[in-house]
């Protein structure tokens, strides 16, 4: 409940630091090569049951996120910054733990010089990991539930970067080719297994380096009046190991407008990665969330 409490304050000075630099933007009549947009969310859920015959768990649940955008553009050069955070908790009566429905810090990064109308050289970089400590969980001998650390800040965290050509046709639809990229994967040398079980980095060493083609491709649409789709999408195929093995990370986030605070929201994301899990990862959370833009 206190984890809750505080993405709550979270969310309430994100707001407030919004407005403050709103009001420091309604000073300034010039325009200049920077565009700042974005927002920010807070999406909370209680259930009780009390004598429900049909059924039920108590339970409580909140998650805030922001989405922002600082792009700069100026003659031949462009720069483009995407931050995406997003923090959940859910607490159920049954349970003896309270657990993540989200954790994510994402950073994108891509600089171009025009070569064409719609072209440019770029230099890209991507970073990944998560705020806080994750857990596999299970039972004792006695039914008991329990848990064991897994994941943690920086364990695992991606770092990509490399050169290549973007294609940007505007902030809204835009492709970005990497013939030559590096791919670093952070983990704690603690938690590193035999075999590279732990998201590929061998036993006893803390990184992993791949060298790959990347793509990535961004692509933001209002499908209807009120209701917008932003496509996010990575792909990466290593030189250096099983080539033919493509990670995938897509995401998907819906944004419904209500009124001006309130939308009801949808974040889909499907991840592979057979370094991390020989499977598609799906995380999915949705519901009605006070949404501020900024």
């Amino acid at each position: 409940m206190k984890k809750v409490l505080f993405a709550v304050a979270l969310f309430g000075f994100i707001t407030a630091k919004a407005q403050d630099q709103n009001a420091a933007a309604a000073d300034n009549d010039t325009i200049g090569p920077w565009t700042k947009k974005g927002n920010a969310s807070l999406l909370f859920n209680q259930s009780t049951f009390d004598n429900w015959i049909a059924g039920g768990e108590n339970n409580i649940s909140g998650s805030v996120g922001i989405n922002y955008d600082i792009n700069y553009k100026k003659g031949p050069w462009t720069w483009d910054n995407k931050f995406i955070g997003a923090y959940g908790l859910v607490r159920t009566k049954n349970s003896s733990f309270t657990k993540k429905t989200d954790d994510k810090i994402e950073i994108n990064s891509v600089l171009g010089k025009q070569a064409t109308e719609r072209w440019y050289y770029s230099a890209f970089l991507n970073f990944k990991t998560q705020f806080a400590k994750g857990y596999k969980y299970g039972t004792d001998e006695n039914g008991a539930e329990i848990r064991d650390e897994y994941t943690n800040f920086m364990s695992p965290g991606y770092l990509l970067f490399g050169p290549g050509m973007l294609y940007k046709k505007d902030d809204n639809f835009k492709i970005n080719l990497s013939p030559a990229t590096s791919k670093i994967t952070f983990v704690d040398k603690n938690f590193t297994l035999p075999d590279a079980a732990y998201f590929g980095v061998d036993e006893g060493k803390s990184m992993r380096y791949e060298l790959g083609f990347n793509a990535s491709a961004y692509y933001k649409v209002e499908v209807w009046e009120n209701v917008s789709f932003e496509n996010i999408l990575n792909l990466y195929s290593n030189y250096l190991e099983d080539p033919q093995n493509v990670d995938l990370d897509y995401q998907l986030n819906i944004v419904m407008k209500i009124n001006r605070y309130l939308t009801t929201n949808l974040s889909f994301q499907t991840i592979y990665d057979d370094n991390a899990y020989r499977g598609f990862q799906i995380r999915q959370v949705f519901g009605v969330a006070v949404n501020y833009g900024f």
